[in-house]
């Protein structure tokens, strides 16, 4: 599970960039001179294949993440009385713990 975090994450930093970055295109809209205005274009050509990059990303995630729900439902399906075990013990696991804290 710490690989879906990871990719949430991911996910969540690339839309903070993003962010970040037309922020910044717009607050040096004003601003002339070559150098700025090359700046500008590779920032907004960077940001294209940003948008493109985490739109990816996003579908992926998604289609990993139905496809572990699906495969848990099946598991819970197909061994009903062993996913009552299992959630019995994290509840004493987590029962536990929590009356120690």
């Amino acid at each position: 599970m710490d690989g879906e975090t990871s990719k949430e994450k991911l996910v969540s930093d690339l839309k903070t960039l993003v962010g970040d970055a037309e922020e910044l295109l717009k607050a040096t809209a004003s601003q002339a001179g070559e150098k700025v205005a090359t700046a500008r274009q590779k920032i907004e050509q960077s940001l294209i294949e940003g948008r493109k990059a985490l739109g990816d990303a996003e579908k992926v995630l998604v289609k990993k993440s139905k496809e572990c729900a699906e495969m848990a439902d099946d598991y819970v399906r197909d061994n009903p009385w062993s996913a009552v075990g299992i959630a019995a013990g994290i509840g004493l696991i987590l029962g536990l713990l929590m009356r120690r804290g």
